[in-house]
């Protein structure tokens, strides 16, 4: 049998967008998991998870739900489709159900299971709850109060791994980013909604703690480490924005690309404002990826795979290309290519994650992760605001620790001081999107290496 040169495109396009998801398919998301979901009621009783107090003689706090409630945003969520704002994108989109019945709004503002799948306890209401982030309850209510039973077996139960970076990465950003199932497009964007920014190990830290890492929660799971965290976020975000860009059915919004894979400040700037700046061989005028997650990345490459680097440049220039190419080739030769390039990117990404999950990330790796940060803004590594910002909350969370949180490498010294003054300076630049300027940010980002370099 003959085939044709369409039909074996067809055929490499299904193939590669299977291959892309190998890395992070094996984590199946609350949201996906074929069990029955009980809602928060059954967490929320006093001798559960519902005490106003910790308990000092319980391995767990018994309090979760009560920091759930009533500090994390999460319970909010929603709540908040039935403000004005939600009203305005509803309407902007002309959809004919309001916000807090729109599927498309519930995919990330609740737990929301397909009704066969509900107990009659189960409330749509209680938002992201519980059973969302954890995982519907069916299985696994009635064993992870037994003892003995190994936090393993829970998991096989149903439990989700969020204290797995690479799993509870996939979760966070299924939703802080958008995912082939949770599409975030640019004209729920045009519509209202806030533009979205996540970085895992940042977010993580503004989250109100509903778990105590002791000895008896690295007994039972593992340590938690802000490196690995981090490392294993933008990794995840770097492979869900390929894999949209190289899926056909999410890469696209009519003849349009799906603008929310590229930088939105490419384009929503004042058109008086000259402000391109040439990186990643790239003429002006073009629609330029969001790679803000690509470039910390690259900085991972340069600590844990140096000798992986030069390829990894080449395979995201090439993609950049792909993406911008003028040729006179076909629409469907210009979309294989994007998929080919994004697939050989998707390839070191994979390649990357046992890498990054086994690594040690003490005090003396952190700072070589910083130098390598600082050492790409004399490359012109961060000239739009995405990845700066990406590289001000990483830094931000790193000097902290350099400076007397989980370290003392730099404690009670006048590094330490520059330092903290340097990062502040970051926040200050980064607070206005619309008049970011990434000379003054690059000159900052400089005083930095001088002071990690010493």
């Amino acid at each position: 049998m003959k085939l044709t040169s369409h039909c074996l495109i067809k055929l490499f396009v299904i193939f590669s967008i299977l291959m892309g998801k190998l890395a992070v398919a094996q984590y199946i998301l609350p949201n996906h998991e074929n069990l029955k979901s009980l809602g928060n009621a059954t967490c929320a009783s006093s001798t559960c998870h519902g005490s106003v107090d910790a308990w000092k003689s319980s391995n767990v706090l018994q309090n979760e739900f009560v920091t759930w409630s009533k500090l994390d945003k999460h319970s909010q969520a929603y709540k908040v489709l039935f403000n004005d704002q939600s009203k305005r994108i509803v309407k902007n989109l002309g959809l004919k159900q309001p916000a807090h019945e729109a599927q498309m709004c519930l995919t990330c503002h609740a737990h929301a299971p397909s009704q066969n799948l509900r107990a009659e306890s189960f409330k749509l209401t209680d938002g992201v709850s519980c059973e969302g982030c954890h995982g519907p309850a069916q299985k696994w209510i009635s064993t992870h109060t037994v003892k003995g039973v190994t936090h393993a077996e829970n998991i096989r139960n149903g439990l989700y791994p969020t204290d797995q970076p690479v799993a509870k990465a996939k979760l966070c950003l299924s939703c802080h980013q958008g995912d082939e199932n949770r599409n975030i497009t640019h004209r729920i964007m045009g519509a209202g909604h806030p533009r979205l920014s996540f970085e895992l190990g940042t977010f993580e830290k503004l989250e109100p703690m509903h778990y105590q890492i002791d000895e008896d929660y690295i007994a039972r799971k593992s340590n938690y480490s802000y490196g690995k965290n981090w490392a294993a976020g933008q990794v995840v975000s770097a492979q869900l924005m390929l894999e949209i860009l190289s899926n056909p059915k999410t890469s696209h919004d009519g003849l349009f690309p799906e603008l929310t894979l590229y930088d939105c400040h490419s384009c929503h700037h004042p058109m008086r404002e000259k402000k391109w700046a040439g990186r990643n061989a790239l003429p002006p005028g073009v629609l330029r990826l969001n790679d803000s997650s690509l470039v910390m990345v690259k900085a991972l490459k340069m600590v844990f795979e140096p000798t992986t680097l030069k390829s990894y440049d080449e395979a995201v220039q090439n993609l950049h290309k792909a993406v911008s190419d003028p040729t006179g080739a076909s629409l469907m030769e210009k979309n294989q290519e994007v998929i080919t390039r994004a697939q050989v990117v998707i390839t070191e990404l994979k390649k990357l994650i046992p890498v990054i999950e086994k690594a040690n990330y003490d005090d003396n790796t952190m700072r070589v992760i910083l130098r390598a940060f600082v050492s790409s803004a004399q490359v012109g590594s961060y000239t739009d605001y995405a990845s700066a910002e990406q590289i001000y909350m990483v830094i931000a969370n790193m000097s902290k620790a350099m400076t007397g949180g989980m370290t003392n490498s730099m404690a009670n010294t006048s590094s330490s001081s520059e330092l903290t003054k340097a990062v502040n300076q970051m926040r200050v630049e980064l607070a206005d999107e619309d008049k970011f300027q990434s000379k003054k940010f690059v000159a900052v980002l400089n005083q930095i290496r001088r002071v990690v370099e010493k």
